[in-house]
């Protein structure tokens, strides 16, 4: 047992007339001995004279005797707690006090008064002040020595746990409390002790014997307790419990918890699982969220729907938490989305159908039987304790969350079902938030790529790959799109644009721009007057109120909108392109050089400002643009437009194997997975056109030039094994020539071109454009373009610096046309 020096103040502590004296030498022997210490020792005086005081303590004290001697040399006394043994060796608790009893000129000797501690619990200090003081009060109040050794307590501490006042006395904490944080709690009284400063308001949380299962808080005060010469002799403390003020703050943090982290993005599992990990392992040990498929999918929830013959109801394990390991995964390890089947009358399908929450203070042995899904509930013996709360918002039911604590823990009592229901039903409202984005989400998904070209037209002039990844954001689908537009003339256009703001109102400008920069380019205008057009149409749309908004205000309407148009000719390999509020695109020639267009930018469609400009540039055979929009560039929170296609430079570089492969490599390599903003990537390496698959004559202005200019075309034809097509191609160079020459000026210049097609074109120097005519039986003529639109494929006029091109497709793979 510990001692302490307490000093004078034992004087006040101690009745001298019921003390045992005793009479020790200055090192420690016995010389004198009293029949009250007989009593209390159990020795006579014949055995006790002549022992050192050690012999008459227990082990523990016996060899702290020196200490205390030296203690009393130095301080002229000491007083504290000593555990004496008995002859029958039976330990006594004694309170002693040693005292200077030297003669002047005699031998050092000590008094030493020795209180049993057995017959007056605690210290003899006015104890009817004591007793008005704790009488009755509420709070736990106890006292220790220096040691930190229970001398005193009241009765309330009890409630505590520990036992009653008199089975503490001696102890320290750690001895009545086992599995408490003695520890923390000493270590604050030491504090106090070296200090003297008080401590107020320390909290400590944790189990104690007494409630195993129940996690309890305690307020304790700390104060020290001086003699009259200052000098510490103890820690007074006082207990308050404040578990129900801990447990309400705890419900506090959850719901503050919560709220902060559940909902954080639009994704329905995603939210499922947030749900779980906030309530593990602080609510519960084990949590699962199973939803109807259909709330998965982002359609409306109908549990009957779900419902199988047998009355079972299968929903999708969406989230899933345990104290045991395991995470997000429903046990099956396939990503969340396993498929669990409640049984017909089992708890989870009676809280689907009726919308009410179940609770179990602890599941029967049967409760494998009834649900198998049980989450893992983590190491535990014993039935753990369940809820099952509906997850309801808006009136539907949307699944059901599975609580478990095991059996090691409290079990769920109605605050419990309280605060769970609150947190399901803020979680189920960010659960049906996320449903209705899923929901608008696909259907923008489906619109956008209904309007996305499902394949690239098959042409020769370019060979052609593209990506599409669509935003995953809090914002929603975007409005990006790529195109190919085949031109007359082996021509192709390149189209790439994106539209301002998000969701189906975005997808649906982009559609509506998509289709005009299609009309455009069947009127064969070059890069700038197309976007002129198409940025006079934005704005008349814009000035008709035609433009949607979304639901947050924003605009999204194609105002704003970019667009880069490029015409690729594999004639010459001249290519001519313009941008409207659009980034230029990189080349790649075919040694490995990368470069970007230096390419007059436009402002965005309908913001008015100066026109459009084109940039033309002759590309080698083999050379690759890559047309993309700016959210390939603009990734990251800080990223500038050079940093941007330095990234871009980078990716290109990489060598593959195909130049689809490529262009994915490109988007992964720069768009994560879920990117902010839609990205649209088109990739053309350019093809020319062999000499021998291009026939040019230059004509004269001369009727008689007709003749010539249909023999050679026959000519030609049977070069390119197309001898079959001789009499439409003669009929249509015919007509074509002969228009020309009558009402055309300028040269005159007739060019065939053999690709998927056999073109047939005319130039002149005319400024009108023809058309086509339908004559009565009785005219002579005006029948010439009648008869060619009705013999070929398509036909049509396009402008060029000089004058114009009439032309003329023929199939190459129905030659019967």
């Amino acid at each position: 047992m510990g001692s302490h020096d307490v000093g004078d103040g034992a004087r006040r502590w101690f009745d001298v007339a019921d003390a045992v004296p005793l009479l020790l030498d200055a090192r420690g022997v016995v010389t004198s001995w009293t029949r009250d210490a007989e009593r209390l020792f159990g020795y006579v005086a014949a055995e006790a004279v002549g022992k050192d005081l050690a012999g008459l303590l227990t082990v523990g004290d016996a060899a702290r005797v020196p200490d205390v001697l030296e203690l009393c040399r130095r301080s002229g006394g000491w007083a504290g707690l000593l555990s004496a043994r008995r002859k029958d060796q039976h330990p006594v608790p004694v309170m002693a006090r040693f005292t200077s009893a030297d003669e002047p000129g005699g031998p050092g000797r000590w008094l030493v008064l020795v209180n049993e501690m057995g017959e007056a619990h605690g210290w003899s200090m006015s104890r009817s002040v004591l007793e008005q003081m704790v009488a009755g009060s509420p709070i736990g109040i106890a006292i220790v020595d220096t040691d930190l050794r229970f001398v005193w307590s009241n009765e309330t501490l009890a409630q505590f746990g520990g036992g009653a006042p008199e089975n503490r006395l001696g102890l320290r904490l750690a001895d009545v409390q086992p599995g408490f944080d003695a520890e923390a709690v000493e270590a604050r009284m030491r504090q106090v002790l070296e200090t003297g400063e008080p401590v107020v308001g320390y909290e400590h949380v944790g189990r104690l014997r007494a409630a195993p299962f129940r996690e309890t808080a305690h307020m304790l005060s700390f104060t020290r307790l001086d003699d009259d010469r200052h000098r510490p002799m103890g820690v007074y403390y006082t207990v308050v419990d404040i578990t129900d003020r801990h447990r309400a703050r705890q419900r506090l943090a959850l719901l503050d918890r919560a709220g902060r982290h559940i909902g954080r993005s639009l994704d329905t599992a995603r939210t499922a699982q947030e749900l779980a990990e906030v309530v593990v392992p602080g609510f519960a040990d084990a949590v699962a969220v199973d939803l109807l498929e259909s709330v998965l999918r982002g359609a409306e929830p109908v549990v009957e729907r779900a419902e199988a013959p047998d009355g079972s109801v299968a929903l999708r394990r969406a989230g899933l938490r345990s104290a045991g390991g395991g995470v997000g995964d429903g046990g099956t390890g396939d990503g969340g989305t396993a498929v669990v089947s409640h049984p017909a009358g089992s708890p989870a399908v009676g809280c689907l159908t009726t919308g009410l929450a179940w609770r179990a203070e602890r599941l029967g042995p049967d409760a494998a039987d009834v649900n198998p899904y049980l989450p893992p509930v983590g190491a535990g013996a014993g039935p753990p304790s369940a809820l099952i709360v509906p997850v309801r918002a808006r009136g539907a039911t949307l699944g059901v969350t599975t609580f478990l604590r095991r059996a090691t823990q409290e079990p769920f009592d109605e605050d419990d079902l309280t605060l769970a229901e609150d947190l399901v039903s803020r979680a189920a409202v960010c659960l049906d938030n996320a449903r209705r984005y899923t929901r608008e989400r696909d259907a923008a998904l489906v619109l956008q790529r209904s309007l996305l070209p499902h394949r690239l037209p098959e042409q020769e002039a370019v060979e052609v790959a593209a990506c599409y990844r669509p935003a995953d954001t809090l914002t929603g689908l975007g409005g990006d799109w790529y195109d190919l537009i085949p031109l007359s003339g082996a021509r192709v256009a390149l189209v790439v644009g994106e539209v301002q703001g998000h969701g189906i109102d975005a997808a649906a400008a982009m559609g509506r721009l998509r289709t005009a920069v299609r009309t455009l380019a069947a009127l064969e205008l070059p890069p700038d007057e197309v976007l002129a057009h198409l940025d006079d149409l934005v704005s008349r749309a814009q000035e008709d109120g035609e433009a949607p908004e979304e639901d947050d205000g924003g605009p999204a309407r194609a105002v704003g909108a970019g667009c880069l148009y490029v015409v690729y000719d594999p004639v010459d390999g001249r290519c001519a392109m313009a941008a409207a509020g659009h980034p230029a695109p990189a080349v790649v020639l075919p040694d490995g050089t990368i470069s970007f267009v230096d390419l007059p930018q436009g402002p965005p469609l309908g913001a008015g400002g100066p026109p459009f400009e084109s940039a033309e540039l002759v590309l080698p055979e083999g050379s690759t643009l890559a047309l993309h929009t700016d959210g390939l560039l603009s990734q990251g929170e800080q990223w500038t437009p050079e940093a941007g296609r330095e990234r871009l430079v980078r990716a290109l570089t990489a060598r593959a194997d195909s130049l689809d492969l490529r262009c994915r490599t490109v988007i992964d390599a720069l768009v994560p997975d879920r990117p902010r903003d839609d990205v649209a990537l088109l990739m053309a390496r350019t093809r020319r056109l062999s000499p021998d698959r291009v026939a040019q004559w230059e004509l004269p202005a001369d009727p008689a030039a007709v003749s010539e200019a249909r023999k050679a075309a026959a000519r030609r034809l049977a070069d390119w094994d197309l001898a079959e097509l001789a009499f439409t191609t003669e009929l249509v160079v015919s007509e074509l020539v002969t228009n020309a020459i009558r009402y055309a000026t300028g040269p005159i210049r007739l060019r065939l071109i053999r690709e998927r097609a056999l073109v047939c074109e005319v130039h002149d120097g005319g400024a009108t454009t023809p058309h086509v005519r339908h004559p009565r039986t009785t005219d002579e003529g005006g029948r010439g373009l009648l008869l060619v639109s009705q013999v070929t494929r398509r036909w049509g006029t396009r402008f060029v610096p000089d004058g114009k091109i009439i032309w003329a497709e023929q199939s190459l793979t129905d030659p019967e046309v």
